[in-house]
């Protein structure tokens, strides 16, 4: 990551602009492919000259922060491929987050005029979960790629049973091939990868294809045991369990088929999923609407996330081979201080109308801390590109010994794992 945000940061400071080779070389094939690029950092370079007051790497992503004269401050934000390509690269002012001390600070910087919010921060206890905070955790709310937390744990429990191994060997063929996020769809057809290496993209990257998969060796029927087993809350939500493949077809595909989709009955739904099987049609340039009001999207509400992140921390414990933990502390989502923190599950998910981040942060006397942020609208331009939100949670976390550790808790209460929604609907009353 250094290398390639030095190379990015010469773009804004050199005095020619990049050649094609340069692009070629540094990007990956799409993305030198589309051209224009010179032509982005010129009018990028017409924002400066840059000074550079922080750099923020975090496994595949980075963020340098900028100042410019007229005192303007700008986030150049990358995201590297697993070879190291770099996959997305940009230039945006920076998205202030206001100092929050409380959790009514927390909650007057989410509101915003049509956007849903929900906020669930809880101590887990060997007694069950302390609530420290609690908004509209009961809500159902799409969650973009969280469900992908749900196919972690179906993956484990086949792998402890000895249906499945980490070694086993996947094979890309072209009606598995989603969209990104991730980087497994720009591989050629036939490439065979293992199911350590899938899972481990699916989570830390948030590869979709690498979901899909791993979702197509289960079988979707295993994975809607599993999400059952996991305690979601209430499954029919989740069936039939779409793959990523599935939500773009249904959502941004065929408009005929949207609206069958929508006057089905799940068996009706199932259905349709087996006539839609086949290759991609969808392009990244056509997704625009919110679909999610349409069922198009996985549903959870905030417990749902804390119990899943749990049952992953527990199985972990009982992976003797780290694997599990590996693959869950590849990426944490933010930079993390690792005196204060051992261990940090994390995992975020997006799409249009739709941004959720979660936390599981484990300090160095083993007591654990999830947090649940959820956002959902009926327009994009509501929830932006993520960066509000993320920024919200990296404010909650530094702030951990007034919010997570001690002080003000609105309402803090203990809960069996399995009575979380009276414990915080208790909390919301206070």
């Amino acid at each position: 990551m250094g290398d390639a945000a030095r190379w990015a940061m010469g773009l804004l400071t050199s005095s020619g602009l990049p050649r094609p080779e340069d692009v070629a070389a540094r990007f990956i094939p799409t993305f030198a492919a589309a051209g224009n690029f010179a032509e982005t950092v010129r009018e990028w370079r017409s924002k400066g000259p840059f000074t550079v007051r922080a750099y923020h790497p975090v496994a595949h992503k980075g963020w340098v922060v900028l100042s410019a004269p007229a005192g303007v401050r700008y986030i150049l934000s990358l995201t590297l491929d697993s070879s190291g390509l770099i996959r997305i690269l940009t230039l945006k002012p920076e998205t202030v987050i206001p100092d929050m001390v409380t959790w009514n600070d927390v909650e007057e910087t989410l509101h915003t005029p049509g956007v849903q919010h929900s906020v669930y921060a809880v101590r887990l206890t060997p007694d069950g979960h302390e609530v420290l905070h609690a908004s509209a955790p009961e809500r159902p709310m799409p969650t973009g790629s969280a469900y992908k937390l749900y196919l972690m744990r179906a993956l484990v429990a086949e792998i402890e049973k000895g249906t499945v191994g980490w070694d086993e060997i996947l094979t890309l063929t072209p009606e598995l091939r989603s969209l990104p996020t991730g980087d497994m769809q720009d591989l050629p057809d036939g490439t065979r990868v293992t199911v350590r290496e899938t899972a481990h993209k699916m989570i830390a990257l948030s590869d979709n294809t690498g979901a899909d998969l791993v979702a197509d060796r289960l079988g979707r029927e295993v994975v809607e045991r599993s999400l059952a087993a996991a305690g979601h809350h209430d499954p029919s939500l989740m069936r039939p369990f779409l793959t990523s493949h599935e939500v773009f077809e249904l959502g941004w595909g065929d408009p005929e088929r949207r609206a069958e989709w929508v006057r089905q009955d799940e068996a009706g739904r199932r259905e349709l999923l087996e006539k839609m099987a086949g290759v991609m049609t969808v392009r990244g340039s056509d997704l625009g609407a919110t679909v999610h009001q349409l069922g198009i999207d996985w549903h959870m509400d905030a417990f749902d996330v804390v119990r899943v992140l749990e049952g992953l921390l527990q199985d972990s414990g009982r992976d003797t081979s780290g694997t599990v933990e590996e693959i869950l502390t590849a990426y944490p989502g933010l930079l993390i201080d690792e005196e204060r923190w051992r261990r940090v599950y994390f995992k975020a998910g997006s799409s249009p109308g739709v941004m959720m981040f979660c936390w599981l942060l484990q300090d160095h006397a083993g007591i654990s801390y999830v947090l649940v942020l959820r956002q959902s609208a009926d327009e994009q331009r509501l929830i932006g590109d993520g960066l509000f939100l993320r920024g919200i949670g990296a404010k909650i976390i530094e702030a951990e010994a007034k919010l997570l550790s001690s002080g003000e808790r609105r309402g803090a209460g203990t809960a069996a794992a399995g009575d979380d929604r009276a414990s915080a609907g208790e909390a919301a009353r206070r």
